[in-house]
């Protein structure tokens, strides 16, 4: 695999090249090779050669900082609270990882979709859909995240059909599962260092420790854009290993609908974020690609040696697998974010308490 910059804490993580599989067939059977035993080992690894243009991915750090420098007020005017389908602006604190608040504010933004029309026979998971809220004070983000969740849905696709080949699959296998209205989410995040202090209402486990807690992301491929500093670590059977920032590159962690459909073939990637020392914060934008709400994950139809290799999808007590997406997805949300959960979901809520 290519090597990684040297470094004095280099990672274990291998670094794929895309244009590679433009390249002659010898090079392109061993990129294949490798990009399955990246994903089967690791569940994550850096892409490069993904096209997407430095100078704009610099442009939206550039809005990100920008927005997260407005005034209090100007962010709480798009709060996720005050939205059903979970999109908007979320306070340091205010996520949770396994019941444990995250040191991080952030702007979710999905598809940009219609609400879907609910009936009594609607399943809970229709009411994730619907329109973002976007920023008065800073109308030029509106256009830049769009343009990027088009960029980043292009390289995730381009993606999941290389990982269908790898498997030795038709590079459409994926096709179904995505449909033509796959989950699309753009997070823009920002990790306070550890001297920032907490909000007055900022819930009381928050120490400012964990940037973001050990978890799965729910979707098929998350691409991580990583700005100047670190802190995004990946679980591998080492420990936590630390995943810098290298120009030019994604990180991509594979997720959970993609090791429900090749049967635990592949693992989702568990990592983690660990708060900025003091007096610096953290810069990153993540791309979460998952399948249609509506759909119901297949096993994919692997060769048989690879069938022999599967491990079955990872049992977790804490962090049951649906094959439901929607139902998949709304878990996930409504364990993040109680508040929304509380103010649109009382229903659920209530029915699990």
């Amino acid at each position: 695999m290519t090597a990684l910059p040297s470094s004095a804490e280099r990672p274990p993580l291998p670094l794929l090249d895309l244009a590679r599989l433009d390249g002659a067939a010898a090079d392109r059977a061993l990129f294949l090779s490798e990009l399955r035993a990246a994903i089967r080992r690791f569940g994550a690894f850096y892409v490069t050669g993904h096209g997407v243009d430095p100078a704009f991915i610099d442009s939206v750090f550039d809005l990100s900082r920008g927005f997260f420098a407005l005034p209090e007020q100007d962010k709480l005017s798009i709060e996720m609270v005050n939205s059903p389908h979970f999109r908007g602006y979320t306070r340091a604190g205010w996520e949770r990882t396994r019941g444990l608040a995250d040191w991080r504010e952030q702007v979710d933004v999905g598809a940009e979709r219609p609400a879907l029309p609910q009936g009594p026979d609607s399943p809970p998971w229709v009411r994730l859909q619907g329109p973002n809220q976007w920023p008065k004070a800073l109308p030029e983000l509106r256009p830049a995240v769009l343009r990027l969740q088009d960029q980043l849905t292009a390289v995730s696709r381009r993606i999941l059909s290389t990982v269908a080949v790898a498997l030795r699959l038709p590079e459409d296998a994926f096709d179904p599962i995505l449909t033509d209205q796959p989950t699309q989410l753009v997070k823009l995040i920002r990790y306070p260092g550890h001297d920032a202090v907490p909000a007055a209402d900022a819930p009381a486990d928050n120490a400012g420790g964990q940037g973001v807690g050990p978890h799965k992301d729910s979707g098929l491929l998350t691409l991580v854009l990583q700005h100047r500093q670190s802190g995004l670590q990946v679980e591998t059977d080492g420990g936590w290993a630390d995943v810098p920032p290298v120009a030019g590159t994604f990180v991509v962690n594979a997720g959970e609908l993609l090791e429900l459909a090749t049967d635990g073939y592949f693992r989702a990637a568990v990592h983690r974020v660990v708060t900025p020392p003091a007096g610096v914060d953290r810069l990153s934008t993540a791309f979460f690609l998952g399948a249609g709400l509506d759909v119901r994950v297949p096993v994919l139809p692997l060769p048989d040696d690879l069938v022999a290799e599967a491990r079955g999808p990872e049992r977790d007590p804490l962090n049951p697998l649906y094959s439901s997406v929607g139902e998949n997805t709304l878990k996930s949300r409504l364990r993040s974010h109680p508040d929304v959960a509380r103010r649109h979901y009382a229903d659920l809520v209530d029915a699990s308490a």
